[in-house]
């Protein structure tokens, strides 16, 4: 299936240039695309669906990825989402550093290239994009050199308050990163934010409202949309009957899960895996 490819010269202002940020606040759905560049997405706020090589991610404010140029992504479902994309060209830069370990590339698995940001982390890192983009939109020798030094600042920082999204060992956290794990890792099975709270000692009623407040929609709903995340990824891979899915995913009734599905995506989950059956017999026959 033919898809856009984003081209350095639409948003580089020179060739000497190595770094540009581009801030889509908000973000809008955007199809399949790939890039002549790699580039890093940090997520500030608001909710949406981002379609990485065919694996489906429900995202919100913290979320971080690495963006490969042969990588296909999209966004959906987007709902006051907002992010920015630190693009960059990697043969471009000149300043010496490890490049590999802290911006990973092709030969890493892409499980390894999405990470959750902790909510301190993200204060710092805020200030240190804004500043980049301001460098960015220079071209003297100077700003291009200031401008990889902030980059490179930016990258160690990710590396610094960047943990796994399904991780339990964050020792800093706040009230919101631990929220979010828990829901991540609740998936197939029932949760109680009354039972979260009393486990933490947290206050139910402002953790919600800081949780709306952040990602744009309510607890219960954000993990419905983790659920049915989980469960597009697994009727692409077409194995489990509609009931096993949704079992896998949370729902107790597959009629249920169902209608739900139907309501948020317009189609019905067994129209959704013989959607993709069909593209991938397709591909297969044409190799």
């Amino acid at each position: 299936m033919s898809h856009l490819k984003l081209d350095t010269t639409d948003y580089f202002l020179s060739d000497k240039n190595a770094i540009t940020v581009e801030d889509r606040h908000p973000q809008p759905a955007f199809s399949t695309h790939t890039h002549e560049f790699n580039e890093l997405v940090i997520v500030w706020r608001g909710n949406g669906l981002h379609i990485l090589n065919d694996v489906p991610y429900t995202i919100t404010c913290g979320d971080l990825f690495y963006i490969n140029a042969a990588d296909k992504h999209s966004y959906e479902s987007v709902n006051d989402l907002e992010l920015d994309n630190i693009l960059y060209c990697r043969h471009r830069l000149t300043l010496s550093s490890d490049w590999d370990s802290l911006l990973p590339g092709e030969n890493v698995d892409q499980a390894q290239r999405y990470w959750r940001l902790s909510t301190p982390g993200m204060s710092v890192l805020r200030r240190e994009v804004d500043a980049l983009a301001r460098e960015c939109m220079k071209t003297d020798p100077l700003s291009i050199m200031l401008s990889e030094a902030l980059f490179l600042q930016v990258a160690l920082l990710l590396k610094r308050f960047r943990h796994s999204p399904d991780s339990l060992l964050l020792s800093d956290a706040e009230q919101l990163d631990l929220l979010l794990m828990a829901l991540r890792v609740s998936i197939n099975e029932p949760f109680r934010l009354e039972d979260f709270c009393r486990q933490h000692q947290l206050n139910a009623r402002s953790l919600k409202s800081l949780f709306k407040q952040q990602t744009g929609i309510g607890v219960n709903q954000y993990l419905r949309q983790l659920r049915l995340c989980k469960a597009m990824d697994l009727l692409r891979r077409g194995k489990q009957t509609i009931g096993e899915v949704a079992s896998q995913c949370g729902f107790d009734d597959s009629n249920y899960f169902s209608v739900v599905f139907n309501q948020s995506y317009g189609i019905s989950p067994r129209q959704y895996r013989q959607r993709f059956q069909k593209k991938n017999h397709g591909t297969t026959g044409n190799g």
